[in-house]
């Protein structure tokens, strides 16, 4: 449906390069022009690019010179494909009496779900850390001196003149 709105002018035939206009919404927003090469499977919205089937405005190109639009489909979206991949025989994993041995011991070890009793204790902000140095003791907010914390600072501020 989308792409039936969409007007295609051809603008070199022989390399497959087409111009694309969205119509107009009634939002203001469409009327962009896309470039697509149909020789290179690119459009300019990226789309076809990325998910490996063809946006609206192949189909508007199709529809245009009618060519078939599955000629312009990725093979992994094709029906053989599906049948090739699942037509091969799948074994069942037999008991471990017909596993092989291996030359070394494997170890599992259970996780610990034992949940700890009582709260968490969180870690407490002890003052303003020196980014530069992170190995110096944080500095009292006020004063910038370390050993102690805004809360218990005895040194007078800033003054706010």
């Amino acid at each position: 449906m989308k792409s039936r709105k969409h007007k295609v002018t051809t603008y070199n035939l022989q390399e497959g390069i087409y111009m694309v206009r969205s119509p107009i919404r009634v939002s203001g927003t469409g009327n962009n022009v896309y470039t697509l090469r149909l020789n290179n499977k690119s459009c300019s919205c990226g789309k076809w690019q990325t998910y490996t089937m063809p946006c609206s405005h192949v189909l508007a190109v199709c529809r245009e010179n009618g060519s078939r639009i599955d000629t312009y489909v990725s093979e992994i979206y094709l029906r053989q494909t599906y049948k090739r991949t699942y037509q091969a025989n799948f074994h069942l994993v037999l008991s471990e009496n017909f596993w092989r041995d291996v030359p070394f011991n494997l170890t599992f070890y259970p996780p610990n779900m034992k949940k700890e009793r009582g709260r968490k204790q969180g870690k407490r902000f002890q003052g303003e850390m020196d980014y530069r140095n992170p190995d110096s003791p944080p500095r009292c907010g006020r004063c910038r001196m370390p050993g102690h914390n805004r809360k218990n600072c005895n040194n007078p501020g800033p003054s706010n003149v």
